[in-house]
């Protein structure tokens, strides 16, 4: 394999299992972006077959849920690959909500560092009492 190439960027299909156990998902979850019309794999019989283009979808899907985003804007985002030339306003307005996605998530890292400081404070309060009063 050349450099940075691996079985999965060579793969050009994948079945439900496959991208499940790739990404840790469940099949019912699949099946739920699917029936939102955010996957449209083919078909084979009853078998589902997943291509590049839905493998990149699924992953952009899951990096969304994960940044906070609602299906909705995930969908929106996933759209602005298909604008045509000139349809700015869309990806000025995705970019916005991008921007206070990314600050709403800085102000809940502010607010998990300050957590962790107190709880930390705490733990060294209890552990200083506890070694004390092991001490008598």
């Amino acid at each position: 394999m050349s450099g940075g190439e691996t079985s999965k960027t060579r793969q050009t299909t994948w079945s439900i299992g496959e991208l499940c156990r790739e990404f840790g998902i469940t099949a019912r979850a699949l099946r739920f972006y699917e029936q939102k019309g955010l996957l449209q794999p083919q078909r084979r019989g009853w078998t589902r077959v997943y291509d590049a283009r839905d493998r990149q979808r699924l992953q952009t899907i899951l990096r969304g849920k994960k940044a906070g985003f609602t299906l909705a804007e995930i969908r929106e985002m996933l759209d602005l690959h298909h604008l045509r030339e000139g349809e700015t306003e869309k990806m000025e307005r995705a970019l916005l909500r991008m921007r206070q996605q990314l600050e709403v998530l800085r102000e809940r890292r502010r607010e998990m560092d300050e957590a962790i400081a107190d709880l930390q404070r705490t733990i060294g309060i209890i552990e200083g009492m506890l070694k004390e009063r092991r001490g008598r």
